[in-house]
């Protein structure tokens, strides 16, 4: 049976303006939208610290 996708939760996300247009140029550098920048990142950043939660079977 395919594994179903977990439908994705929003909340609000609250950075310097300098910030998000530092994210807002990379992303674009990247072909990426902002979310999807910072959605990369986070999943990154998770992975190299083994944060991500185990796949489930």
């Amino acid at each position: 049976m395919a594994k179903e996708k977990e439908a994705k939760k929003a909340f609000v996300l609250r950075m310097a303006p300098d910030q998000l247009e530092a994210l807002q140029k990379w992303a674009d550098d990247e072909f990426r939208s902002l979310n999807g920048q910072i959605e990369f990142l986070l999943h990154e950043a998770l992975k190299s610290k083994n944060r991500l939660p185990k796949e489930r079977s």
